[in-house]
């Protein structure tokens, strides 16, 4: 598919990885859709792109936020092509910590986020890009979801988040089979250390040691290097049902 000229609706776009991904396919001739809490920042990307990006704040855990957010978008570009699930949180806690078991809350509310905002813009978006016109491939749209290493790799205190990443990598075959009857490819992308939000947010040596740790190249992904991938995965119509590592060959210790 291509990206010149269609629509792109991405969660967590006012940050982060979701934020080169507006910026690169904005860069591509596409209209970009962004989605997220982060009304001062999402504005700000929007005004600064201008007619090719609308910003609707949305909270991926609530059924009806995300369904005014993909009305917004049809109502605006009359259209969605692509769908991009950036919005994420990474809430670290240990089962049982310094003072007892993992506030079942804790856990609850990264899974919301994580997976079901993610389920959440799958079969919204999905609905709409059923009515789209098929290319020569028979293709009306193209979902990219954005899961962990920690999927595969999770380390001591990410339960909660391995276990929601886990998920968005075990429904990406099953949602693609059921897609193939829509023309609609469903992909997911596994980031390892990426230079984010949610890693800057670590001390300082906490990040100096993750560095470390990344075989080569020896330092964090760029998000710009996360939208490349992204944008060869919508423009390369055999990629379907599968999940890409993009970790410069990390594999995380416990």
């Amino acid at each position: 598919m291509k990206i010149e000229g269609h629509t792109v609706v991405i969660t967590g776009g006012a940050s982060g990885l979701g934020e080169g991904c507006v910026r690169n396919f904005t860069g591509k001739g596409a209209n970009a859709v962004i989605l997220d809490l982060d009304e001062t920042r999402g504005n700000q990307i929007a005004s600064d792109l201008g007619a090719a990006a609308l910003f609707c704040k949305t909270d991926v855990t609530d059924p009806k936020s995300v369904q005014q957010a993909i009305d917004m978008a049809m109502d605006r570009f009359g259209v969605i092509h692509i769908a991009v699930n950036c919005a994420g949180v990474a809430t670290p806690s240990k089962v049982l910590g310094k003072h007892g078991p993992m506030a079942i809350k804790t856990f609850d509310q990264v899974i919301r986020i994580n997976l079901i905002g993610t389920m959440n813009i799958i079969r919204l978006a999905a609905e709409k890009m059923t009515r789209n016109e098929p290319n020569l491939d028979g293709e009306k749209g193209v979902i990219i979801n954005t899961a962990s290493i920690a999927a595969f790799d999770g380390q001591i205190g990410q339960a909660a988040y391995a276990a929601s990443k886990a998920g968005i990598v075990g429904m990406t075959l099953p949602i693609a089979r059921e897609f193939t009857n829509h023309g609609i490819r469903v992909m997911t992308i596994a980031p390892g250390l990426f230079e984010t939000p949610m890693l800057a947010g670590l001390p300082e040596k906490a990040q100096q040691s993750l560095i470390a740790s990344i075989p080569f190249p020896k330092r964090l992904g760029k998000p710009s290097e996360f939208a490349q991938l992204a944008t060869q995965i919508i423009e390369n119509p055999i990629l379907n049902g599968e999940t890409i590592r993009l970790d410069s060959a990390i594999r995380m210790g416990a």
